[in-house]
């Protein structure tokens, strides 16, 4: 018996080639940029929020007689901490599906 593997022929090597991944195609793109967009709406209500906090922090300093301004605050800033694994869970997979249809336009680099 032969050390020969059959069906290839003595001297050739193989070499390792990485998979290649499939063309996006264009819901992949519509998708991409579409969670991209929710992410940057839910970024801008959470940065809207924080300035309305604070605008109800400073009313409610200013006069006892509008102390509930401050716990309107402190229901804006649950708000914005419970949105926070949302904009996660959206913005990071947009980010990656939108670099990966970038990679593909301009080709392998």
């Amino acid at each position: 018996m032969s050390d020969q593997q059959p069906g290839r022929a003595p001297g050739a090597h193989m070499a390792y080639v990485p998979p290649q991944a499939p063309a996006a195609s264009d819901a992949y793109r519509r998708w991409a940029d579409v969670l991209v967009r929710i992410a940057a709406l839910i970024a801008f209500l959470m940065a809207a929020a924080f300035v309305a906090s604070l605008v109800l922090l400073v009313r409610a300093d200013a006069d006892t007689q509008n102390a509930a301004y401050g716990y309107l605050a402190v229901v804006l800033w649950a708000g914005i901490a419970l949105a926070i694994p949302a904009l996660l869970a959206v913005g990071i997979p947009g980010v990656v599906m939108r670099r990966r249809v970038r990679q593909q336009r301009t080709g392998p680099s």
